[in-house]
């Protein structure tokens, strides 16, 4: 006897779709002003900093496209559905910024070896007006980060530009008022450190969700405790808990109950605490009258 709870009330709580819309919008256009005035002034921070928007543009297409499919229905291939598709969208996302902070950092050194000579004033306009963009779509993503790893992955990409371009506007205001050229890729190495301990994180994670492993915010212990404290329950044994999607959780859990049938709605109550208490939406729990007798492990032949 199992039960199957298919509540999926919790997840795309928020639609980002105009989140994603105006970011993708306005840093495509900022990456056109970088390259223009980039090659005007001949400064190659500028353009090292338009190819690492464009990886954030892809990067918020990715994550856009992964929220997408989420939603799309079941299928007799794919029963769960494209829901994974968010944490592996999470994943790239962490990669792709972890190759940006690489880039960064061998720019960076570079320039510390052999310093170009830059404009610092118009640097500043540029980078300022960067700092404003990024910060305004950063924003747009800020409400769900918590409870959403694939929009974490966006807000941490539009968080880290924010800092970036705020790095590069107070590096062009000190080699404007003093000429020191060597303050820009220092600058740019004090970011990459924090823009790396941001992203291991969600790297971390991510990588976590991919393989199923227990989702951190859940205690296993804590899970398998409640349901050996419900009435009847003498075990519990192959208890799963993995992550559908970023946003869904699921169990499966066998329950040795001896003696007395259970209904439906005993069942449907144990699926309604687990959500409650812990967040899992999608729970399979199956009764047993004995352990020995239905375990469903599997054996070499």
């Amino acid at each position: 006897m199992s039960q199957h709870n298919h509540n999926h009330t919790t997840s795309n709580t928020q639609n980002f779709n105009k989140a994603f819309a105006i970011g993708i919008i306005l840093n495509s256009i900022y990456i056109v002003v970088e390259v223009v005035y980039g090659l005007i002034i001949n400064s190659m921070a500028l353009l090292a900093d338009a190819g690492h928007n464009f990886s954030d543009v892809l990067g918020l297409m990715l994550a856009w496209g992964a929220a997408y499919l989420a939603k799309t229905a079941a299928t007799e291939k794919r029963t769960y559905g494209l829901r994974k598709s968010t944490i592996l969208a999470a994943l790239f996302n962490a990669i792709i910024l972890m190759i940006a902070v690489g880039a960064i950092t061998i720019e960076a050194i570079r320039k510390l070896i052999y310093p170009d000579p830059v404009q610092g004033q118009t640097i500043m306009i540029v980078a300022g007006i960067g700092f404003i963009i990024n910060a305004i779509t950063a924003l747009l993503f800020i409400k769900g980060r918590k409870k959403d790893l694939n929009i974490k992955g966006a807000f941490l990409h539009m968080a880290a530009d924010a800092g970036v371009s705020l790095g590069v506007v107070a590096a062009g205001f000190i080699i404007y008022s003093t000429g020191w050229l060597w303050v820009d890729p220092a600058i740019s190495l004090i970011i990459v450190l924090v823009i790396t301990i941001g992203t291991w994180g969600l790297l971390k994670d991510s990588f976590r969700l991919s393989v199923d492993a227990v989702p951190k915010e859940i205690d296993l212990k804590q899970v398998e405790k409640y349901l050996e404290s419900i009435d009847g329950v003498k075990e519990v044994h192959d208890l799963h808990v993995w992550a559908m999607s970023t946003t869904e959780i699921a169990l499966t859990a066998h329950l040795v109950i001896p003696g007395e049938t259970k209904n439906d709605f005993f069942l449907k109550e144990i699926c309604g605490e687990l959500q409650n208490k812990f967040g899992i939406v999608h729970s399979t729990i199956q009764i047993e009258k004995s352990a020995q007798n239905a375990t469903c492990e599997h054996h070499n032949v």
